[in-house]
């Protein structure tokens, strides 16, 4: 686990590069910003040290925003407009002088430039370093639940923030015994506690619960925007957006991305059946606190078709809620409900009674587990709402 530089080091080296800029970032005292930058698994050494500490502050900037795109009108939180002046992170501001900048900065409290120095500028800068230590402490954490995956030990008890850019955590296979403890929690809309829900709408619809399932590639490769797949569709609804509507987050492929390079799977495959968690980018404002990325699709061939096996489905879903359930407590988030797609019916091929079958027997196992949660089950066609009505309805 990478060691975290303190706030006041961090507030220090911020001040020194406010006034050289970001260009200047060469000629400052980085040390705390370069930690903070690996410990967030955006750099690695000395070879992209300025572009990962940029994308830090960058990151760090959409967090004061909460998590929208930054941009220059009062609809955007003034500390972090602010801050993207002061810094000179809005688009094309990179290379403005420090005056212009501060200059810029203070207009958005409306006060003369002096004022703000003496005062907002203090507040700016502090903010800012809290949003950089909280950035990287999500990936520190969020890599130490994966190296625990990997040795196949118990989830770790402590996992990045939940709704916001750059945590991606992933989960071990459930720990028997573990207890399920939450405390207030809120309900899905919709959906009561111990209850399975079918509706029938595009995932990416959905209000109003905690966490949505993604079936992904075991490469952990999202699906194109324009594709008619849950991935993709998902990954175009969190995507953060300026007002011409460009794309200027990919929130999801990008939180994907830093967890396979920070743990060295960057165009390799990871076993069938991993959940990796994400925020949820601009689905927060409907509702939706985490994306988990099941990896359930193998390759086949030149990559046109998918195996997708049907055992891994309820590996799924007992990983997706362990997850869940560790999110819930060491986030302190009050985490009660998830929706999952019919995983594998898709391009993987499998037959939606064998999805149905295999979802709705995890399910259950899970809910007599825990019957504080509600689930969701969402698919397009009305046909296969009726299957899975009638398919619970059954026992």
């Amino acid at each position: 686990m990478c060691p975290l530089p303190s706030h006041e080091t961090l507030v220090a080296e911020l001040r020194e590069l406010r006034r050289r800029g970001l260009p200047g970032l060469r000629h400052c005292t980085r040390d705390a910003l370069r930690e903070a930058a690996v410990a967030a698994g955006l750099c690695t050494g000395p070879d992209d040290e300025q572009s990962g500490i940029e994308e830090l502050l960058g990151a760090a900037v959409r967090r004061l925003a909460g998590g929208h795109p930054v941009r220059d009108d009062d609809s955007c939180d003034p500390l972090a407009r602010a801050a993207a002046h002061s810094f000179g992170i809005f688009a094309a501001r990179r290379g403005v002088p420090g005056t212009d900048r501060r200059k810029a900065a203070a207009g958005v409290y409306g006060v003369t430039t002096e004022r703000f120095r003496k005062s907002q500028e203090h507040d700016v800068v502090a903010e800012l370093a809290a949003a950089v230590l909280a950035v990287a402490r999500e990936a520190v954490t969020g890599t130490a639940v994966a190296r625990e995956a990997v040795t196949g030990t118990a989830v770790a008890h402590r996992i990045g923030a939940a709704g916001e850019p750059g945590a991606a955590v992933a989960a071990a296979p459930p720990v028997a015994g573990v207890p399920a403890r939450r405390s207030g929690a809120r309900p899905a809309a919709g959906a009561p506690a111990g209850r399975i829900t079918v509706r029938v709408c595009p995932i990416e619809d959905v209000r109003d619960v905690d966490v949505l399932v993604s079936s992904e590639n075991t490469y952990l490769e999202m699906s194109k925007t324009f594709r008619p797949t849950v991935s993709g569709a998902l990954r175009r609804a969190a995507a953060l957006r300026d007002a011409s509507g460009e794309i200027v987050d990919d929130v999801l492929s990008r939180e994907l991305g830093v967890w396979l390079r920070t743990h060295g799977r960057t165009g390799m495959p990871v076993r069938p059946g991993t959940v990796v968690a994400t925020s949820s980018g601009a689905l927060a404002a409907h509702g939706v606190r985490r994306i988990h990325h099941a990896a359930i699709a193998a390759p086949v061939g030149d990559g046109d078709r998918y195996h997708v096996s049907p055992s891994v489905l309820g590996e799924v879903v007992r990983t997706s809620f362990e997850l869940a359930r560790h999110e819930s407590e060491f986030l302190s988030l009050p985490m009660s409900s998830i929706c999952f797609p019919l995983l594998g019916s898709g391009r993987g091929g499998l037959p939606v009674e064998t999805v149905a079958r295999r979802l709705l027997d995890a399910l259950r196992a899970e809910l007599r587990r825990d019957p504080s949660w509600s689930v969701l089950l969402v698919t397009l066609e009305e046909r296969h709402a009726r299957l899975l009505t009638a398919a619970s309805s059954a026992r």
